[in-house]
């Protein structure tokens, strides 16, 4: 199924990519305890402004700050749509 959300300007939405269920050491985080992933995919991107050329594009993998973006819930699945400033780096 295609998306159907299309950012202005320069916004990007990104999927978030699931928590982390298990620490290297092999401990379970419970889901009280988990933290906001930084890293996700980008699924779709705006076309920029005439001073600023679009990135990152579809299908790069990047990291955001903390509380990049804002969340959205769109067919069942959770996004974020944030500007390409806010992404700290492609992946």
């Amino acid at each position: 199924m295609a998306l159907t959300i299309k950012p202005l300007s320069d916004r990007v939405l990104v999927e978030p990519m699931a928590a982390e269920t298990q620490t290297a050491s092999g401990i379970f985080i419970p889901d009280t305890a988990k933290e906001k992933p930084q890293k996700g995919t980008v699924v779709a991107v705006g076309n920029g402004t005439k001073d600023h050329t679009m990135t990152v594009k579809v299908g790069d993998t990047v990291l955001y700050g903390k509380y990049a973006g804002t969340d959205l819930k769109f067919d069942g699945k959770d996004y974020l749509i944030m500007r390409e400033d806010d992404i700290l780096a492609i992946i």
